[in-house]
């Protein structure tokens, strides 16, 4: 099983073309992937339904991930969701939420389980509750041993959130703050977005221009645990230190949004939700979309598979609608063509397609071949608007595109 898994990593990450210096990084981020990335999924669901128009016809394809935003698209009732994922500490994760919705009796215990993950009583709740309701491949790997002998269920007594790459990358970048006299979570304790701005430029900006900082973020290894692989941050540099990019990024987080309304703002300042009753949380956390996302669960799959394989199986005019993350990113052109081969062949007339991209423009034109992309129009204004309003804040670009 884990020869198999690290073959498929490797299959989607590994650049075939590369050198030896860039195949040796790659091999490292596939080892790196092969745990728990992102406990909490880092693209706004609010945003991706706006541009996306999810309606009750619509049969949804998506990456998984945390499986946040497959949850959260339920809110708007479509008639299917399939989320896929190469990880299966992803997949794990998905299948326990899923199974928590069916399992558990109300809102605050499902609440108290995911929303923050630090309860005591959570492995029981597993146990006598979970569990039962779960396939053996994710008990498996919940009630399996990290490689400090720890159970994986434990994560929710611990805090999920600052778990997995992305959790220690975040509790690593507040290690570095505090060596530099920074506490960031005075961000969230601002009572005003311009008072947000005056802790971010008289106290976050300076570390960014700190020796040490620009040094060890311009390895490609050291981003390694917000998911970025070698091959994407080239694109997400540019023409720029990636100390610049970086520091740009983190003051959409910090400046553009209301910490308030802003739950992507808490996971990186505070590592986890807020416990408040009003705090800002994901629409599938959320109350009032407690009771619609019991209904409709049974619209989501969570599959471990090849984005492309999957296609592949699919029937032709089977999917409307299409959330590619950043994945494209990772693609080489041969890749980007037999997905949007496989794209333009299951999709329905009306299909929209949402994608991220680390640098702003769309990597699409020049690549994808103009028989295919043709066939496809692209809402740059929109796309322009919606990237404007994502507050997770870390990709360049968000990019739709509409099947003509």
């Amino acid at each position: 099983m884990a020869q198999a898994e690290a073959h498929i990593i490797d299959r989607s990450v590994v650049r075939k073309s590369s050198g030896l210096k860039d195949t040796l990084l790659d091999k490292a981020f596939a080892t790196a992937f092969r745990g728990l990335v992102y406990a909490q999924i880092w693209e706004d669901p609010v945003v991706d339904m706006e541009g996306l128009q999810i309606n009750e016809d619509s049969r949804v394809l998506c990456i998984a991930s945390g499986s946040c935003n497959a949850l959260s698209y339920l809110t708007a009732n479509p008639a299917a969701i399939t989320a896929v994922d190469l990880n299966r500490a992803h997949i794990a994760l998905g299948r326990l939420k899923i199974a928590a919705i069916n399992a558990l009796p109300n809102y605050d215990l499902f609440r108290r389980f995911f929303a923050h993950s630090d309860y005591k009583e959570n492995v029981a709740i597993y146990e006598d509750r979970i569990a039962p309701l779960l396939d053996a491949e994710s008990r498996k790997y919940w009630e399996g041993r990290d490689i400090r002998g720890r159970r994986r269920i434990t994560q929710f007594q611990r805090g999920i959130y600052k778990q997995g790459l992305l959790g220690n990358f975040i509790g690593m970048a507040h290690l570095f703050a505090k060596l530099y006299g920074v506490d960031l979570r005075k961000v969230l304790e601002a009572p005003t977005v311009e008072e947000q701005r005056e802790v971010f430029e008289s106290e976050l900006a300076p570390v960014f221009d700190k020796k040490f900082v620009r040094w060890v973020t311009n390895q490609p290894a050291s981003l390694f645990g917000l998911g970025i692989p070698p091959a994407q941050y080239d694109a997400l540099a540019g023409d720029e230190k990636m100390a610049e990019v970086l520091r740009k990024r983190l003051e959409k987080l910090a400046c553009d949004f209301d910490v308030k309304d802003n739950y992507f703002a808490w996971q990186a300042f505070n590592r986890g939700y807020s416990k408040d009753e009003d705090a800002p949380l994901p629409p599938y956390l959320q109350r009032e979309n407690y009771a619609d996302l019991r209904e409709r669960v049974a619209k989501l799959s969570v599959q471990r598979a090849n984005l492309s394989e999957f296609l592949s199986s699919q029937p032709a005019m089977s999917l409307d609608r299409y959330v590619f993350l950043d994945a494209q990113d990772w693609m080489d052109d041969n890749q980007l063509t037999d997905l949007w081969r496989e794209v333009t062949r299951t999709a329905r007339k009306g299909a929209r397609v949402l994608f991220r991209t680390a640098a702003e423009p769309s990597l699409l034109p020049g690549r994808v071949p103009n028989e295919i992309l043709d066939q496809w129009t692209y809402h740059e204004e929109l796309s322009k608007d919606l990237t404007q309003r994502d507050r997770s804040s870390i990709y360049g670009g968000v990019h739709l595109y509409e099947l003509a």
